[in-house]
């Protein structure tokens, strides 16, 4: 008797091929390019794995030690390499453990494509061992998700999540199939999707916009761009340099708009936020016209909306219409695909010369520098700081690293001091924030960009959230860096509790374990560098390491991060301490 897999292709003089729905998911993931996926077996999903089987060496499988972690590698893949990530997980703990993943992705705009077995159809409903409405649980924050009860619904189910994932404003897509679905035979065709009817991921341009924002930037005295992800989702960057080149404007970024354009170029005034630089946050409310390429108006951007941009227009250039006019009015809304709207505004524009506005950012900068940055990259006291360490490091690799952060002071410090030379640089959890990301997503990078360096920042906190994925790292031999900042605190917690809660931290102090001895476990090269005068060794050694690396440094233990505006302030009540 033929087992599954055995049986599972044969050819029909029709050109179709029989197959199993297990072995269709394969196939299809194969006809949309997909070359790595990150998953984690159960039953409901085991027919997939065992049609996997066949496929080892045309897609690689990357074993998980937790569906959380299989997400935020498959996110981290996605986006350094601006291709869809793939994860796959099995019914119930399963699927509930992958929603976090989902839910950053969604977030964040983070292409995904998740596949989840499920229970068979004669059971959905009836509580069966390991069934989770997944379908119910995820539909808030997926652009799209599918329950596939036939085999022969696979192909352009699949299909179709793929093309939603990718298309427009990028997203997680989830497509949960019932085990009997897996098993069933069928005649495999695959279409790949380019078209839904109702479904329009790009708005057509409106050239009556692009002309009254040209009118409102030829005329601005001070304009202020503010970049966000959707030029790198977009892959506009050249775009935006050539918009920056002739317009003049000075440009900031927002923590997930970070490398867009390279950390030395002369228009770079600095990162918007909470914890951004002095100069953006204060001359927001200065600007007399606000240019959004590819944002959002995040609340960590804003502040308080209701003294945010107080003498600004706005023009907002952006792909989803849901977000104009959602959280700061735009007086020009300018929709779009920013690599289509991007160039049309260039040719539109005058060229533009803002120099004195631009020095006054530059004398921000002085101040920023004279007030926090000089103590914190050069230390007079004892303790080492977070700054310093990540300064050294983005030293060491040259300023041309892929930075990958968990969430924390450190993400905050890492994106105000680390530096970069090229795009698709940054790997962090930005609307969702969520501890635990930094480790797998770094995985997922260095698997995504081989060729390039992978440097996570990770605290004490989100290190041991998800620091079983150090199996991961050590089976799948992935070379990935890890600085390790240790200051047995949940240091953002502790900073909060510090200046707003008089200094009652609680339960916010770490016990923690011995993190050289666990690397040592997971036959991972480590250091611990307690003493200054180790540092820059330390960080050579890491750095020259071939294989994965584990660098624990103990910081000062009560450190903050500053500038810093605090939770619904205005940009213009911006603390340098």
């Amino acid at each position: 008797m033929e087992t599954q897999t055995q049986a599972k292709s044969q050819e029909k003089p029709t050109g179709t091929i029989r197959m199993t729905g297990a072995e269709a998911v394969v196939r299809s993931l194969l006809n949309e390019g997909t070359e790595i996926l990150f998953g984690y077996p159960g039953g409901a999903i085991m027919p997939v794995y065992d049609a996997l089987y066949s496929f080892q060496k045309e897609l690689h499988h990357v074993l998980a030690r937790h569906e959380q972690g299989a997400l935020h590698a498959a996110q981290g893949y996605a986006r350094v390499t601006g291709r869809v990530g793939v994860a796959i997980v099995t019914s119930g703990p399963g699927a509930t453990n992958a929603v976090t993943g989902i839910a950053d992705a969604m977030m964040d705009s983070t292409p995904l494509v998740v596949i989840s077995g499920q229970v068979g159809s004669a059971l959905l409903g009836s509580d069966a061992f390991q069934e989770t409405d997944v379908v119910g649980v995820t539909q808030p924050i997926t652009k799209w998700n599918f329950q596939v009860k036939k085999a022969e619904d696979i192909p352009y189910a699949i299909a179709r999540a793929f093309y939603i994932a990718r298309s427009g404003r990028p997203g997680p897509v989830l497509i949960d199939i019932t085990k009997d679905a897996q098993f069933a035979s069928f005649d495999y065709q695959y279409e790949p999707v380019r078209y839904i009817r109702s479904y329009r991921p790009t708005p057509k341009v409106d050239h009556e916009q692009i002309k009254a924002a040209a009118r409102l930037i030829n005329f601005a005295r001070k304009p202020l761009a503010l970049v966000g992800q959707g030029v790198i989702l977009g892959n506009a960057e050249q775009e935006l340099l050539d918009f920056l080149k002739k317009s003049g404007v000075p440009a900031a970024w927002t923590l997930l708009g970070l490398s867009a354009m390279p950390s030395d170029h002369p228009q770079n005034v600095g990162m918007l936020g909470m914890h951004g630089n002095y100069g953006p946050n204060i001359k927001t409310n200065e600007a007399d016209l606000i240019i959004a390429i590819g944002m959002r108006f995040d609340d960590r951007v804003t502040g308080d909306l209701k003294n945010y941009a107080t003498n600004a227009k706005v023009v907002h250039l952006e792909i989803d219409e849901a977000e104009i006019n959602k959280n700061v009015h735009a007086d020009v809304p300018v929709l779009g695909d920013v690599k289509q709207t991007l160039p049309l505004l260039t040719e539109t524009i005058s060229q533009g010369d803002h120099s004195a506005w631009m020095d006054e950012f530059r004398a921000c900068d002085r101040i920023e520098y004279d007030r926090i940055i000089r103590e914190e990259l050069a230390p007079s006291k004892k303790g080492m700081t977070m700054g310093e360490v990540i300064h050294k490091a983005s030293k060491a690799f040259n300023d041309d690293a892929i930075m990958v952060t968990d969430v924390g002071q450190h993400q905050m410090m890492a994106s105000r001091y680390f530096r970069f030379k090229q795009t698709r640089s940054v790997v962090t959890s930005g609307g969702l924030g969520t501890m635990g990301f930094g480790l797998p997503a770094a995985m997922g990078a260095k698997l995504g960009a081989p060729q390039r360096q992978v440097c996570l920042f990770v605290g004490d906190g989100g290190f041991q959230m998800t620091i079983q994925e150090l199996g991961t790292i050590f089976q799948s031999k992935i070379p990935v860096k890890i600085v390790l900042l240790n200051n047995n605190f949940l240091g953002m917690v502790r900073q909060w509790q510090e200046l707003f809660f008089d200094s009652r931290y609680a339960s916010t102090e770490l016990i923690n374990p011995d993190f050289q001895t666990i690397a040592k476990g997971y036959h991972i090269e480590t250091v611990k560098v307690t003493e200054r005068e180790d540092l820059d060794q330390a960080i050579a050694k890491m750095v020259a390491h071939e294989g994965a690396f584990l660098l624990e440094v103990v910081v000062e233990k009560e450190g903050n991060v500053f500038p810093m505006v605090p939770a619904g302030a205005s940009v213009s009540d911006i603390r340098l301490e």
